[in-house]
């Protein structure tokens, strides 16, 4: 089943927010992203996120936007595009 792409954002998020052990609220201090804005993206009810929130959120967990986007959730063929 494909994902779209808002959908696999929140799940990389919540995948590294438990395998990172933080909290939300910790990604969002880390990151400068407001906790509802993360909030947002985690239930999905952003339409369209920006690459520049995806750089502050990759920042937040302290890795590059590749390490970040280094996931199969990502890959072309498991996204609905």
């Amino acid at each position: 089943m494909k994902n779209s792409i808002n959908h696999a954002l929140a799940l990389r998020i919540n995948e590294l927010l438990k395998q990172k052990n933080l909290t939300r609220y910790r990604l969002a201090m880390n990151s400068g992203v407001s906790h509802s804005t993360l909030k947002n993206i985690i239930h999905e009810t952003v339409e369209n996120n920006l690459l520049s929130t995806v750089i502050l959120l990759a920042g937040g967990f302290d890795m590059t936007v590749s390490e970040f986007l280094d996931s199969p959730l990502f890959l072309e063929e498991n996204l609905k595009l």
